[in-house]
């Protein structure tokens, strides 16, 4: 059963009832009792809990999935390809935070384009409502959204991605329906997930340092190198431990040592 629930969910949703799907379970003391729920989106949200919580660590392959966007149907993986991909989630369509975020997000196209990263939102509600959204991003931020975004209303893509408040999840008999938090994955073009990002509604996420992770990440693999402590493109960059001074020195020509394992070059 999925380790993403609660002890105390995980007992009452073994004894939800077979021959009634279409219930929900109120959390008590003793045997669960079921009543109906009076939002058909809930029904079908609670019908599609998964059955096990994929473990996204980092190194590990992003989990593949087909979705609905604002530019059509589309094939996670197929829509990486060769490039790396940048997936961000929102709570909702028409919240005051999501819309500063897309708007920032959309105004660096360009940048991450320079860095061969495709973006790609996801927000919990359907493709209708994506659509009128967009027109208040460009509206709001002035500028032009045009990456797609993912209409994820029954939460498929956020569960596999564990993109739900816990909060949410220990409420989920009241509500009904969990909200998508605000998360981020750094994809390469390995599909394999090298960062992830998890903020909470109330809190807007900084572009500056998405586009900075990804300028570490992607010198790291070309250069074998590691960053420190706030790095930008262009400062110094530290030699990784498993590299003697000696074959640092070979490589990147000056190294300057502060202590045996703290060695900085530039690349």
């Amino acid at each position: 059963m999925a380790s993403f629930l609660p002890r105390a969910g995980l007992r009452a949703f073994t004894a939800l009832p077979r021959a009634t799907p279409l219930t929900r379970v109120t959390f008590a003391s003793k045997l669960p009792r079921t009543q109906p729920f009076s939002q058909p989106l809930a029904r079908r949200f609670l019908a599609t809990v998964p059955q096990e919580q994929p473990r996204i660590r980092l190194g590990s392959t992003a989990p593949n999935f087909k979705a609905t966007t604002t530019h059509g149907e589309i094939d996670f993986h197929e829509f990486i390809g060769d490039s790396w991909a940048i997936l961000f989630s929102h709570p909702a369509d028409f919240t005051p935070v999501c819309t500063t975020e897309l708007g920032a997000f959309a105004k660096l196209k360009d940048e991450f384009d320079q860095r061969g990263v495709k973006m790609i939102g996801l927000s919990a509600n359907d493709l209708g409502s994506h659509d009128k959204w967009i027109d208040d991003i460009n509206e709001v931020s002035n500028t032009n959204v045009q990456f797609p975004i993912i209409a994820d209303a029954d939460r498929k893509v956020a569960f596999l991605y564990d993109m739900i408040d816990q909060q949410d999840l220990d409420n989920i008999a009241e509500k009904g329906i969990a909200f998508t938090i605000r998360s981020v994955f750094i994809i390469d073009p390995s599909k394999k997930v090298r960062l992830t990002m998890m903020y909470p509604a109330s809190t807007g996420r900084n572009s500056a340092e998405v586009l900075r992770v990804i300028d570490s990440l992607q010198t790291a693999d070309k250069k074998g190198i590691a960053t420190p402590i706030n790095w930008n493109v262009g400062e110094d960059v530290i030699v990784p431990p498993s590299v003697s001074t000696e074959d640092a020195r070979k490589k990147f020509g000056e190294v300057r040592e502060l202590k045996p394992y703290l060695r900085y070059t530039k690349y």
